[in-house]
């Protein structure tokens, strides 16, 4: 930046929209860039912001200056600023909380109030001049320097005003300002060199000669490594760097968040599918925007095109980034990744710690790693010179955030894409009604791969009626006899069998046997589901938990009926009928530790499972050739859904799961039991006919004027109080009717629905409404929202009520 500009423009990371203008000292001006972090007063305190550019207007009094720069080199390229203005635009976000929210957590810096103890304060407690309470916070507080919050937490209680106040009219305690956070660092590790003058070693011990040796032909090294070359080595050290033969140091190093070495592998030939989907997306790398919609049947091989495609971005001398919707599925494709192009592959996803997370983000800063892989936050890779994103399982709900800034990796990726003059490049087997739309409409170019690679024929899917076995009892009513039998014989062939339901837990549904009440969740309108596993009742939505041997709290009685299923129960049920066999389960209960995941797959693909029982985890783009047998246990949970999306989306699960099936040399079989056999999302996964799927879905989207033929936003109002909070939504509905009569052109584009309580009304004790804004086109529903945000005069948070904005909502919950 040049340095003989004064004034810059900064974003701080808090819930105010804009930027601020700041001075910089002369001392610092030729230091100053845009993606650096700098100190600046921000009110009563002082923050850390982010530096966007030079300010646009010099001429305003009282400007303050900074009061320090925190970066020697920038967080993010000055590239990127456009793409965090535009989100910041769409999404309806503060830019600062934007991109925060971007970097690796852990290193922003704020200044906040802490209480010390004075010595008066000790005395006081020693001499007994204090009640019990101010006693116990002066105790709890001891030597240290504590926020207000921090000491509550001690001590387990709320702490009045008044009870500060007066320790510190006694002078027992103090009020002071401290800059913290920045807890994410890079991390160093001891090393060592031989010095190039080494003096005479003939007085030195023989390790000491043999640590030498070893300096003088590999170079510098990491201490603890000497330990392999003589025993205690780090005694010898100190001593050859006293006689300075010597040099210890500290090294910046990265923390690595892979697992397993991989080999490394060639690429395979190609089928003319993939040839000709590469070279068409190939050629236009480099020159400018281009959009692609890759719809690949499961197993077609679309993961080496990504790979190749990926290759020859690489050689052109742009960088690339791979998009998957969970942190599920980065293992596998980082290891393909890994086993292809070496150790240049950076992983960005909120599994890693924020040292490893900050240590990956530098990798791309520093030009390291020119691949990229991750799942939706990786969006915001600080890499220049972009020349392919590829968003596999594009369909995916998961790269939409349901919180803080709500946006969708999905349709960022094409915007970075358009900004940088990049190809995006969007995969799935079973794409999502808003990207067919858009290849109908030629925002999209479609690409296709109709057969599985090694043209193994598609699985066998058939259709088990759940209607014709509702009179059996106990497990066959749950695992039908036909699904039973299906087991044992791939068993018997020595295959491996994956059994899916999208619902975890052992009982989803706990009745007491006396009055007939469900067990609630005193946080949140759902019943509880109660987990063996943990021997505990536990709330999907809050976490909320009570012990299995919980009483019903509407008459007391200890007796509860366990209905519903879950994959706990599932999995006991496959072990009483088949005792041998090896069984696990892929769940988020099951995978919430770090490596157990890794665990799971890698155990899958040594063959260490029979019997694989999953979510929809399971369902998603993973390969395993010796799975011959997918039974789906029940198919409709998520057709009754009130969501208008409910069809498209068990049309995708059942599809996605059903293509685990016969990946290898050996056909596959899918056993799919359904209430519904009937519903044309069950016929059509049933035939993994795409397009007749869409059809119908298309129909019933414009009928309804359901996306992809409007434009949605909406209003999430939520507070812990009922009435507040319907009061509230009314005045927002009331004032979205105001904004709409006040312009003719509101009046004819805008519709505007609710306020209405949302189908789950109660979530971790908040209480929830929803407004809907509904347009043909997004340019008058953004204009109408803009007016309502941001009308002066009209908050639209109060203080005891929150009120999230969803622009192109996928949870309609």
């Amino acid at each position: 930046m040049n340095s003989d500009f004064a004034y810059i423009d900064v974003a701080v990371p808090l819930p105010v929209f804009g930027t601020f203008t700041y001075y910089v000292p002369e001392p610092l001006q030729p230091m100053i860039d845009k993606g650096k972090r700098v100190l600046v007063p921000f009110g009563s305190r002082k923050v850390s912001g982010y530096v966007l550019g030079l300010a646009a207007s010099s001429d305003i009094s009282g400007i303050k200056p900074i009061e320090d720069i925190l970066d020697s080199k920038s967080l993010f390229p000055a590239e990127m600023i456009p793409f965090f203005k535009w989100i910041s635009e769409y999404y309806y976000h503060p830019i600062g909380e934007v991109i925060s929210e971007a970097l690796p957590g852990g290193i922003n810096l704020g200044e906040y109030l802490t209480i010390t103890r004075t010595e008066a304060g000790r005395r006081a407690t020693a001499d007994g001049l204090t009640t019990d309470s101010e006693r116990e916070i002066l105790e709890v507080i001891g030597s240290q320097s504590l926020r207000i919050k921090e000491m509550e937490k001690h001590l387990g209680r709320k702490v009045p005003q008044a009870a500060i106040q007066r320790l510190e009219n006694c002078g027992w305690l103090e009020r002071h300002r401290e800059i913290r956070g920045g807890r994410t660092r890079p991390k160093t590790e001891r090393y060592v060199s031989a010095k190039p003058d080494i003096p005479d070693t003939d007085s030195l011990s023989d390790a000491k000669k043999k640590i030498l040796e070893h300096l003088k032909s590999v170079g510098e090294v990491p201490a603890k490594s000497l330990n392999r070359v003589s025993s205690n080595a780090s005694r010898h050290l100190k001593a050859l760097q006293d006689n300075g033969t010597i040099r210890i140091f500290d090294k910046p190093v990265y923390r690595d968040p892979f697992g397993d070495k991989v080999s490394p592998d060639t690429p395979p030939a190609l089928t003319l599918d993939q040839q000709h989907v590469l070279s068409n997306v190939t050629r236009e790398i480099g020159k400018g925007f281009s959009s692609f919609l890759l719809a690949g049947v499961t197993g077609s091989g679309k993961t080496e095109v990504y790979m190749q495609a990926a290759a020859n971005a690489l050689n052109l001398g742009f960088t690339v980034l791979i998009l998957v919707p969970e942190i599920a599925l980065i293992a596998q494709i980082e290891r393909r990744f890994r086993a292809r192009f070496g150790e240049c592959i950076a992983v960005l996803h909120s599994g890693l710690s924020t040292g490893e997370r900050y240590d990956q983000w530098m990798r791309i800063i520093n030009k390291e790693s020119p691949i990229a892989i991750g799942a939706r936050s990786a969006i915001f890779a600080p890499f220049t010179d972009l020349g392919l994103i590829v968003v596999d399982e594009e369909h995916d709900n998961s790269y939409k955030q349901e919180s803080r800034c709500r946006y969708n990796a999905r349709d960022l990726a094409v915007v970075r894409a358009k900004q940088s003059g990049a190809v995006v490049l969007l995969g799935s087997a079973t794409p999502s009604i808003q990207s067919i739309y858009n290849v109908t409409s030629r925002k999209f170019r479609e690409v296709n791969l109709k057969h599985r690679i090694y043209r193994q024929p598609p699985p066998d899917i058939k259709i088990i009626d759940l209607r014709e076995h509702q009179g059996m009892r106990g497990i066959r009513r749950i695992i039908t006899a036909p699904m039973i039998t299906a087991i044992k014989e791939t068993l018997a062939r020595e295959e491996q069998v994956l059994l899916f339901l999208n619902r975890r837990g052992f009982a989803s549904y706990p009745v007491c046997a006396s009055c007939g009440e469900a067990l609630k969740c005193k946080n949140c309108d759902i019943t509880l589901t109660l987990h063996k596993g943990v021997n505990a009742y536990k709330c999907h939505l809050c976490g909320h938990t009570r012990a299995a041997t919980a009483k019903c709290e509407v008459c007391g009685a200890t007796s509860i009926k366990q209905l519903g299923l879950g994959t706990e129960k599932v999995e006991e049920m496959v072990q009483k009928l088949f005792p041998n066999a090896r069984i696990a389960r892929m769940d988020r209960d099951t995978t919430k530790r770090k490596g157990a995941l890794v665990k799971i797959l890698k155990d899958l693909r040594d063959r260490k499972i029979d019997i694989l029982v999953g979510t929809q985890m399971v369902a998603k783009g993973h390969d395993f050739p010796n799975i011959t047998l997918v039974g789906i246990i029940c198919a409709d949970l998520s057709l009754n859904f009130p969501d208008f999306r409910a069809g498209e989306t068990t049309f995708q699960i059942l599809a996605q799961v059903a293509g685990r099936a016969g990946r290898g040399t050996q056909p596959g079989t899918v056993l799919l039991q359904t209430y519904n056999p009937e519903h044309f999302s069950i016929t059509a996964a049933r035939h993994q006919d795409f397009m007749t799927f869409y059809k119908e879905e298309i129909k019933f989207r414009n009928t309804f004027n359901y996306p992809p033929y409007a434009r949605m936003i909406q209003l999430k109002i939520s507070g812990r109080d009922f009435e507040k909070t319907k009061k509230y939504a009314a005045i927002i509905g009331e004032r979205c009717q105001r904004v709409k009569q006040s312009n003719p052109q509101f009046q004819k584009t805008i519709q505007v629905f609710g306020p209405i309580e949302a189908p789950l009304s109660r979530i971790a004790s908040r209480y929830r409404w929803q407004i809907l804004l509904k347009a043909a086109h997004a340019k008058p529903l953004h204009g109408f929202t803009r007016t309502l945000i941001f009308e002066k005069g009209f908050p639209l948070n109060h203080k005891e009520i929150r009120v999230a904005i969803d622009v192109d909502p996928m949870l309609m919950m």
